[in-house]
């Protein structure tokens, strides 16, 4: 568990394990998220969203980081090796700030402690796919140092792009 400062004068950020228990409260935030970058509707809407994200806090080879300020959610991510990749690899799942908090550093914390749980447990390549709507995460991940995914070019009618993250080795 880490606390990362935000750019807010006397707040904290702390980055920290979810809990089942939270499971629908990430839920929620993850349909607002989704909600902002689909303009026909966000598909699976009926999906049991609660349900999913349960089992991803559960898992075993996996791991669900919240950020979570003045006792509010801010910001999710969930992220496990991909079938079929090596030890080395992870993919980034889901990755979503709550819209009120949009440009206020959380996205940033949040994506700091993951870079530092994959550098931690020896992860060298993260991998992620964004819908090809969402340029604004195309534009943060960008930022963070993400790229195209050579090995995985988008095909003709793709709704996502693939990326690639190079995670930086220890100090």
């Amino acid at each position: 568990m880490t606390s990362e400062p935000t750019s807010e004068p006397g707040s904290t950020l702390e980055i920290r394990t979810a809990l089942p228990a939270e499971a629908g409260t990430i839920a929620e935030l993850h349909l607002r998220a989704r909600s902002t970058y689909y303009p026909d509707g966000v598909p699976q809407a009926e999906f049991d969203w609660t349900e999913a994200w349960r089992g991803s806090i559960e898992r075993a080879d996996g791991r669900v980081l919240c950020a979570v300020e003045e006792g509010r959610l801010a910001g999710i991510a969930s992220f496990r090796t991909p079938e079929g990749a090596g030890a080395d690899t992870v993919k980034l799942f889901q990755f979503h700030v709550d819209p009120d908090r949009w440009r206020g550093g959380v996205g940033t914390a949040l994506h700091t402690a993951c870079v530092g749980e994959w550098r931690a447990t020896g992860r060298r390549t993260a991998v992620l796919d964004v819908h090809v709507d969402n340029l604004r995460a195309q534009g943060f991940y960008a930022r963070q140092g993400w790229v195209p995914d050579p090995e995985n070019p988008p095909a003709a009618g793709d709704h996502h792009l693939f990326l690639r993250y190079a995670v930086p080795p220890g100090e």
